[in-house]
């Protein structure tokens, strides 16, 4: 585990854990390549709707806001989780990773919902180009979501069992970090695909 520092916040107390933070930023910088990448097709494909609807006739205002609410709330919840991380409070950081959590998971709810309307209303998968890539950029999304999920849940159970500690401290500061890039991504799904689709 290595030499702990007191003098820095618990995440960066150890060689090892300022190495695996580190590598996620570099991770992190892949993973914008790739929804640069989905973001540089959408454009590219997104007037491309053959007899299929255009987003102006398929997208709703309401539900992309409660998307954007939640998520965006969820942002400031896991701020909070590490906040308590760093004073040391077990219960706080675990009660903030909850709410973060239930609030990702009415947010992938809501995109389930939109995923099921899509396709009720004829713009699934295969009918154009647009509704192809625009389901592709939200499922991947929506996948990291999920992912992020799977690994919250998998942290707080091991705060809960072993505390905060180094380790634990690590680990729940390097999700924050993708918590919040999740967050970003989807502010620019927000303006670049949902805005402006509907303008």
């Amino acid at each position: 585990m290595g030499k702990v520092n007191n003098n820095v916040p618990l995440e960066y107390s150890t060689e090892e854990n300022n190495l695996k933070i580190f590598g996620f930023w570099v991770f992190l910088g892949a993973e914008i390549m790739l929804f640069g990448t989905l973001f540089a097709s959408y454009f590219t494909l997104v007037d491309r709707t053959g007899a299929g609807p255009t987003g102006a006739e398929i997208f709703e205002i309401t539900p992309v806001l409660i998307e954007t609410f939640v998520l965006l709330t969820s942002s400031f919840t896991i701020g909070l989780a590490i906040h308590a991380m760093r004073l040391g409070s077990k219960k706080a950081t675990i009660g903030f990773m909850i709410i973060t959590l239930l609030l990702g998971a009415v947010f992938l709810s809501v995109e389930i919902y939109e995923f099921k309307h899509y396709v009720h209303i004829g713009a699934g998968l295969s009918v154009s180009a647009f509704t192809s890539i625009l389901l592709t950029t939200l499922g991947t999304h929506g996948l990291h979501v999920t992912m992020g999920l799977c690994w919250g849940s998998f942290i707080i159970f091991q705060i809960w069992k072993r505390g905060l500690n180094s380790v634990t401290a690590g680990k729940t500061f390097v999700f924050s970090l993708y918590w919040h890039f999740l967050d970003v991504v989807w502010i620019f799904i927000f303006s670049f695909i949902y805005l402006k689709g509907m303008m």
